[in-house]
């Protein structure tokens, strides 16, 4: 296939809030052996992107500049030791960076196929909020049938996609959001209790439960001994943010009273092998789930590329649920 030279992208101009995000003109990629480039339909948006415009979260190294950690589109080229997709292909990918643009390359094994009877902008949601979750709530935190599993943020992409893997996998949900209409969309993804967190002390709830095996918690700071409070006795703990900060107090003799266990990841600066596995994981697992209707993104809002700042203030301001995505036409 010929491709253009070059391509419309957002960059960063400089670390800062939402304006730095600039439309510019950049080169084409081209696949490396192991790669498939992918003409972009449509690029998620995630709070990754957010902190890396803010100088906070650095590409790895080879890695684009450009912000964008999952996108759906057309597979245009492909490497010459890849096999397993081929020009024309539709897929969702996990980008190490370069979502922002028009076309963008990334590892083949990190590529998944658009599930049957979803649509582009839908399947861009998938990858970033799928694999973190499946790799930290079910390989990292092992969440098992039957258990008690709360997630903070629970209207974020991250806390609708928890929600919906948790009950699909049969264990009771319960999560914090910060209104009432969040609360709601939250029970109506199958949390069988959603506490807003502005009326209600979640560590009250989880304990009057008999505590929470799981948590999963992007915010980090003041919620980190609340957390411990909240956890049962072989509880455990998942940090994969920390949007209050991200030191906090330990009680040790708390977590060796009730023998808990604390961990946390990053998921963009994990090796190629480790995201293949969890891609692996997700085709097998969840792709069956997805495509037999039982789960789902839950989708906010669509922004032209060239708004990519207007999504962003709107993902920040923390008013919305579920997904936000750029649309490349």
């Amino acid at each position: 296939m010929n491709l253009p030279e070059t391509m419309r992208a957002v960059e960063i101009s400089e670390p800062g809030g939402p304006e730095v995000l600039k439309l510019c003109t950049r080169s084409v990629p081209k696949p490396a052996a192991d790669e498939i480039v992918i003409r972009v339909a449509f690029a998620g948006v995630n709070r990754p992107d957010a902190l890396q415009r803010a100088g906070l979260y650095n590409p790895p190294p080879g890695a684009s500049d450009l912000p964008g950690l999952e996108a759906a589109g057309e597979v245009v080229a492909v490497g010459v030791a890849v096999s397993d997709w081929a020009v024309g292909d539709q897929v969702c990918a996990l980008l190490p960076g370069g979502g922002y643009a028009e076309y963008v390359a990334t590892p083949a094994a990190h590529a998944l196929p658009v599930p049957k009877g979803m649509s582009l902008k839908e399947a861009a949601c998938l990858p970033e909020t799928f694999f973190t979750v499946w790799s930290n709530v079910f390989m990292r935190g092992g969440l098992q049938a039957g258990e008690r599993f709360l997630v903070h943020g629970g209207s974020s992409g991250i806390g609708t996609t928890a929600i919906q893997l948790a009950r699909a996998f049969s264990a009771r949900v319960f999560v914090t959001a910060g209104s009432d209409e969040k609360c709601k969309a939250c029970e109506a993804l199958g949390a069988e209790r959603a506490i807003n967190y502005r009326d209600e002390d979640f560590v009250e709830v989880a304990k009057a439960e008999g505590g929470m095996n799981l948590i999963l918690d992007m915010v980090g700071g003041a919620y980190f001994p609340r957390n411990l409070k909240a956890l049962a006795t072989e509880g455990r703990l998942v940090n994969i943010a920390f949007l209050q900060g991200a030191k906090s107090e330990v009680n040790i003799a708390q977590v060796m009273l009730k023998r808990l266990t604390f961990t946390g990841s990053n998921l963009r600066p994990q090796s190629n092998e480790a995201k293949a596995k969890i891609a692996e994981a997700l085709m097998a697992k969840v792709w069956p789930l997805i495509e037999a209707g039982q789960i789902g993104p839950v989708m906010d809002s669509t922004y032209a590329l060239e708004d990519a700042d207007k999504a962003h203030a709107h993902m920040e301001s923390g008013a919305h649920i579920g997904k936000i995505v750029l649309d490349m036409s």
